[in-house]
């Protein structure tokens, strides 16, 4: 098991940056795949972007693509996200989440069902 806490939220204008983390517990932090989820007022959840356990490999939806970056370090048991260029329609909770297994394969990467931890969230605004 995998406890999950995020931070790093706030309120940022747009085209500004923030950089959120996900402080994890557990030994076996490693052995997750990482992902990054987020849900606006009135809509579904939604995925972000995703790395693989050894953070060899990334995965983004299209929406963030070249803006945001995932991270991580194992020794730290941190998963970051740093979001630049932020537009208003990124106002959301954004989630952290892990997915035991290495690496995702195909689909994987972006089901929220894959997921079997989940932190509380962390309010990000930004305005316009």
């Amino acid at each position: 098991q995998v406890q999950l806490v995020e931070s790093g939220g706030g309120l940022v204008q747009a085209g500004g940056s923030l950089r959120l983390s996900c402080a994890a517990s557990g030994r076996t932090f490693s052995n997750y795949a990482m992902g990054w989820f987020r849900q606006a007022t009135g809509k579904e959840r939604e995925f972000v972007a995703a790395i693989s356990a050894g953070g060899g490999t990334t995965y983004y939806a299209d929406s963030v693509k070249g803006r945001f970056t995932i991270s991580r370090d194992n020794a730290k048991n941190m998963v970051y996200l740093q979001m630049n260029s932020l537009k208003p329609e990124g106002t959301a909770v954004y989630y952290c989440a892990a997915q035991p297994g290495i690496i995702p394969r195909g689909s994987r990467w972006t089901m929220m069902l894959e997921y079997r931890n989940w932190g509380q969230g962390t309010q990000v605004t930004v305005s316009s």
